[in-house]
């Protein structure tokens, strides 16, 4: 680990002018960036604490929740109304880390965690990701738990996280807040970024930017559910997560959000393939379209091959777990 500046951070605005210096980096639980750090993928010359703001509230707001950036994921996974309301939040985290690790990841820093690729956390490596224009040591290496969804010629990394792909599923905002003091916010879907000819870049945070909260808009009813496919029951990172928020009236869906896990490089939502379950009645062979649609433009590179019918057969568990169709 090359040396570096520990800074406390002393208020939202201080701490957002001090992220924008050159260099400096934002640290709260540390659970990816203090390995990234001892690999030497990251270097920061400056860490900024910001484990003294207040923001690990987590509380009401109109009819629906905000948490805190700061909240831990042990803290949002126990909370009462995460349970009874966005039961699927909780099933993600829960299938995401260990305890002990739950404990110390926050809320945005979850939403921050880089790339478990083989090359990009090896510094001999070819990684775009880490070296821009050193080249993609996966496409033609070890693929095996590698994207099949929106990749480039750069890249083909994936998302690691689980919670995410829940806060997808919920259609969460992100809240920003930026280096002037102005806040703004988006839609978590819109918040990581694909590839591209920039794979460096993981998501829409600009310098100086800090997270300070994700709300979950008001409670839908009908049934949630996050299904984690992964080589050991243990803790693993996925080879496919499906998180589906699933309502029905009459034996036919009148709500189906569905986002995706370990397919690509940011939590995958494809509003097509929700859309098109809407007004129908459930079935195998309706699954079996809504996959095709999800997979239409799917590649695999050869060692990740797999995930392309996994991915389907995720689906299809998911959706008959949810609506009690038999497999």
């Amino acid at each position: 680990m090359k040396p570096f500046d520990y800074i406390r951070a002393d208020g939202l605005d201080l701490a957002a002018q001090q992220l924008s210096h050159n260099g400096a980096m934002a640290i709260a639980g540390g659970t990816n960036l203090i390995d990234l750090m001892k690999l030497q993928v990251e270097t920061p010359a400056a860490l900024i604490d910001l484990n003294p703001l207040p923001m690990n509230q987590i509380a009401n707001e109109g009819d629906g929740l905000r948490i805190g950036a700061l909240a831990s994921n042990t803290a949002i996974a126990n909370h009462a109304k995460v349970r009874a309301d966005y039961p699927v939040l909780a099933k993600a985290i829960l299938a995401g880390a260990t305890q002990q690790l739950r404990n110390k990841a926050t809320m945005a820093g979850n939403l921050c965690q880089r790339t478990r690729c083989y090359y990009f956390t090896n510094i001999d490596q070819p990684c775009n990701k880490r070296e821009p224009g050193s080249g993609c040591g996966a496409i033609e290496g070890i693929a095996k738990l590698h994207g099949v969804l929106g990749t480039s010629n750069q890249c083909i990394a994936t998302y690691p996280g689980d919670m995410a792909v829940a806060l997808y599923a919920l259609d969460a905002q992100i809240e920003i807040s930026g280096n002037d003091g102005a806040a703004r916010t988006m839609p978590l879907r819109e918040f990581h970024r694909l590839p591209g000819e920039t794979p460096h870049i993981d998501n829409n945070l600009d310098a100086g930017d800090i997270i300070t909260g994700v709300t979950l808009p008001a409670p839908v009813g009908g049934t949630q559910a996050y299904r984690k496919v992964r080589e050991r029951s243990s803790y693993a990172f996925a080879l496919c997560s499906v998180a589906a928020v699933i309502a029905m009236a009459d034996g036919r869906f009148t709500r189906a959000d569905l986002a995706f896990g370990a397919l690509a490089h940011k939590p995958w939502y494809d509003h097509r393939v929700g859309e098109m379950l809407i007004g129908e009645k459930p079935s195998l062979a309706l699954f079996d379209k809504a996959a095709d649609l999800l997979l239409e433009d799917a590649r695999g590179f050869g060692a990740n091959d797999f995930k392309i019918p996994l991915a389907r057969r995720t689906l299809a568990a998911t959706l008959c777990e949810a609506t009690g169709v038999e497999a």
